[in-house]
């Protein structure tokens, strides 16, 4: 093997390595016993309908294709919530000073799936709520942890489940969730939708994002919907 192609060789191992450790630190801040149904929610429906919940939990690629899997859930789509129109693309909010954080708008069916089971699938395979402005390798507010609240009733459920696993001790660090009203959210950039179905072999996706998919799998065997 000539020099060259060696180096590059060892860049690639060394890049992989990096990624991986990071992916492991990350899911082992986040780490907890398996949570807790939470005791304040919504009944379902007695007939099929729509509703919609928006949270932010890090780069929206993974968020988005975790929701997306999830029975009962219409559609899950990436964008942009807590900031203005006029700085609701990538390149502006990735500068971390439009007050956006990078979310995922999930329309889901009440009478398949609660909205309380959606929180429940946010701070337990979704991401690690106990991070403050970032997520794994990536911070800056435009990552934070926080729930737009659509409605009264949700605003309800998101803060007796926090309050509810705070509680508990759940986890080793305070839950930094934000909570707050969902003004607006905008639609990401075509490229960035279903991100991880169209670039499962990316690595930041594979490191960072499909481990979250196999959480989902595994405790949550009876939502999933893995296509």
């Amino acid at each position: 093997m000539n020099k060259h192609l060696l180096s590059q060789v060892c860049i690639l191992l060394s890049t992989a390595l990096i990624l991986c450790t990071l992916c492991s630190q990350a899911r082992a801040e986040g780490e907890t016993r398996p949570l807790p149904k939470p005791v304040v929610d919504a009944a379902l429906a007695k007939s099929p309908g729509q509703e919609t919940a928006v949270f932010a939990a890090g780069c929206f690629w993974g968020i988005e294709a975790v929701f997306k899997n999830i029975n009962g859930v219409l559609s899950s789509t990436s964008g942009y919530s807590g900031g203005s129109a006029d700085t609701a693309t990538y390149d502006k909010v990735s500068r971390g000073s439009t007050e956006h954080a990078e979310a995922v708008k999930v329309v889901f069916d009440p009478s398949k799936v609660s909205y309380g089971t959606l929180l429940k699938v946010l701070f337990s395979a979704a991401h690690d709520p106990t991070q403050l402005n970032r997520q794994g390798p990536d911070s800056g507010t435009q990552y934070r942890s926080a729930i737009f609240h659509t409605s009264v009733e949700q605003q309800r459920i998101a803060q007796a489940y926090i309050n509810q696993l705070q509680t508990a001790k759940t986890y080793a660090k305070p839950i930094v969730t934000q909570l707050v009203p969902m003004k607006a959210f905008y639609q990401a950039e075509a490229y960035h939708l279903d991100y991880l179905a169209r670039n499962p072999n990316q690595p930041y996706i594979v490191f960072n994002d499909l481990p979250k998919l196999a959480a989902l799998k595994k405790e949550f065997p009876e939502l999933y919907r893995g296509k």
